[in-house]
């Protein structure tokens, strides 16, 4: 596996990765409503511009194949991180992570996890702040605003 930063060119691959996983790895703890709303309709320009910016986009390759993107904000924000249904718990989600937070000079890292990403970042050492209610397309959507105190900035 080789991680390496995203480019504009990632944004289909990276969008059908992102449907694909929610609908396959979420759909145990979300509703089919629920996942559909959370998948939305995505416009692919939009969706690849959004990783750039005041961010840091990685992605997760295997023999060429996108297998898993993150991305934080400069400010320690976790936006995104998911990982192809068919590459879940070979390390990757904690490969990206790693790579992202190591190379974050914010003294704070929060995330918005779902319920299935919950315990991923739990056993990263997030603290559960509290549980969130996110309405997407009249569906909630339940969530929780996590944060780790990056020891490296000091």
């Amino acid at each position: 596996m080789r991680i390496r930063a995203m480019i504009a060119e990632d944004g289909e691959e990276t969008l059908r990765l992102f449907c694909d996983t929610v609908r396959g790895v979420c759909a145990e703890d979300y509703t089919p409503r629920q996942i559909e709303a959370w998948i939305g309709k995505r416009d692919v320009g939009a969706w690849t511009q959004s990783f750039f910016g005041n961010r840091r986009a990685l992605v997760a390759e295997e023999n060429g194949k996108i297998v898993g993107f993150a991305d934080m904000t400069d400010g320690g924000y976790f936006d995104r991180l998911y990982v192809h249904r068919e590459y879940q718990r070979r390390g990757i989600a904690a490969a990206l992570a790693d790579a992202l937070e190591g190379e974050s000079a914010a003294p704070v890292f929060t995330v918005d996890a779902s319920l299935t990403a919950r315990g991923f970042f739990g056993r990263r050492g997030y603290l559960c702040l509290r549980e969130n209610i996110v309405e997407r397309a009249g569906e909630r959507l339940v969530n929780f605003s996590m944060e780790k105190r990056n020891r490296a900035s000091g």
